[in-house]
C-alpha cells in the first residue's frame, strides 16, 4: 500500500530535515540558537505538512497543507542561506540541504499543480 512516503517530495523533506539536525548538531552556538531552532522547525513542517495533507485524501485540505509545505521549504531554504553567508557554517555545509530544499520546492509545486487541476 502507498503512503506519503512514496512521495518524492517527501522524501526529499525528509533528507533536508535529516540535514539540518546533523548541520545543527555539528555547528550550532548558544549565540545562533534562534537560527538553529527555526531551520529545524521549517524543514520539519515541510515533511509534515506533506504527510498530513496526504491523510486527508485529495481536495481542499490536501491543497492547503501542500501550500503550508511549500512556504515552509521557502523559509527552510532562506534560513540555509543564512547559515552560509553568515559563515555559520563553512562553505559548501549546506549545498546538499539548500539543492535538495530546490528540488522539493519544485516537487511541491507540481503536486499542488496536479491537487488543482483534479487528477
Amino acid at each position: 500500500m502507498r503512503d506519503h512516503t512514496s512521495l518524492e517530495a517527501w522524501r526529499e523533506a525528509r533528507a533536508v530535515v535529516s540535514a539540518c539536525l546533523f548541520l545543527s548538531r555539528q555547528y550550532w552556538k548558544p549565540w545562533s540558537t534562534a537560527l538553529w531552532g527555526q531551520v529545524s522547525r521549517s524543514a520539519l513542517s515541510v515533511q509534515l505538512n506533506i504527510a498530513e495533507g496526504y491523510a486527508f485524501g485529495p481536495g481542499g485540505r490536501w491543497r492547503h497543507h501542500l501550500a503550508i509545505a511549500y512556504a515552509s521549504a521557502v523559509e527552510t531554504l532562506d534560513i540555509l542561506r543564512t547559515l552560509r553567508e553568515e559563515g555559520l557554517v563553512p562553505d559548501g555545509a549546506t549545498s546538499e540541504a539548500e539543492l535538495r530544499c530546490q528540488r522539493c520546492q519544485r516537487l511541491l509545486r507540481g503536486l499542488s499543480r496536479k491537487a488543482n487541476s483534479g487528477e
